[in-house]
């Protein structure tokens, strides 16, 4: 899965204000993120307010991605939930032609024992005719995937090839890079830790912050990747207030922000989603001219 080494987004879904879904918008942001060097494209993942959307709506998304791309990055798409029945449903009936994986998160809500995530992801990857990337999201789910789950799930099926690990725990992403088995990818969900986990021997991230400043954010990752660590941390720390920015009020509305300053989408979020504050708007706008500046 060396398509899957780098960075890849994890694609908002841009609104009017009507609340009705901006297929242009979303267009320019695969443009720029494209454009800036980004490996790969995730489609209908948390960030995209997934949970907001109807049906209709979702294949639109994936109808737009996919137009829009014209096959010149890999795609991955969010198949994921708390009703397993209806993820493997999904997996036995979508047409997945058009991508390399799905990124499947951990049941959220229900709150599994370890045993009970096992078989939900034993489930997915029988169902799965594409490899699958599992995703522990333990803020989001309120239950962490530990890793001795990953690894057993990473050496009992062969297409489970990957985990987007967003625990914000270096400690246990290190334990996965230690012990797991040959070629499955340790992918970083945490844009603040994605450098040093390359550095420990990660794969690469999934952002969210990427594709605001997909050129300075996929050069980092590329050179942690390469080894090239003072280049990299000079980026990483160049960054770093606005990776903690966009998550202060909540993802999407901080990235949402990030487009609307840079003039490529509007901010509008979906209830119960509400935008940022005129405070953190302002200072985000403050940013996105420093970072401009400094380009």
């Amino acid at each position: 899965m060396q398509s899957l080494i780098g960075t890849g987004v994890a694609l908002v879904t841009p609104f009017k204000k009507d609340f009705s879904i901006d297929t242009e918008a979303l267009e320019r942001i695969i443009n720029y993120s494209v454009d800036g060097g980004i490996e790969y494209l995730v489609v209908l993942g948390t960030t995209a307010e997934n949970a907001t959307l109807s049906q209709e709506e979702k294949e639109l998304v994936i109808k737009t991605v996919i137009d829009v791309n014209k096959g010149r990055l890999p795609l991955v798409l969010g198949v994921g939930g708390n009703n397993t029945l209806k993820v493997v449903e999904e997996l036995k009936t979508r047409d997945l032609s058009q991508f390399v994986a799905i990124l499947s998160v951990s049941p959220y809500y229900n709150k599994p024992t370890q045993e009970g995530i096992y078989q939900h992801f034993k489930a997915v990857a029988e169902a799965s005719p594409i490899p699958v990337i599992l995703y522990n999201v333990p803020g989001r789910t309120s239950s962490n995937m530990l890793p001795k789950t990953v690894l057993r799930l990473a050496n009992d099926f062969k297409n489970v090839v990957a985990i987007k690990e967003a625990a914000g725990d270096i400690v246990q992403a290190m334990q996965l890079l230690k012990d797991k088995p040959e070629g499955f990818l340790v992918i970083s969900g945490d844009d603040m830790i994605a450098l040093p986990m390359v550095l420990a021997g990660g794969a690469g991230v999934i952002s969210v912050i990427g594709q605001g400043f997909p050129k300075e954010f996929s050069e980092m990752i590329r050179l942690g990747l390469n080894r090239k660590v003072d280049e990299a941390f000079k980026t990483q720390y160049l960054l770093a207030d606005s990776i903690d920015m966009i998550f202060e009020q909540g993802n999407p509305a901080g990235i949402k922000e990030v487009f609307q300053s840079l003039g490529i989408a509007d901010n509008t979020v979906r209830l119960p989603l509400v935008s940022v504050d005129e405070s953190l708007s302002s200072r985000i706008h403050e940013f996105v001219k420093k970072i401009n500046k400094f380009a």
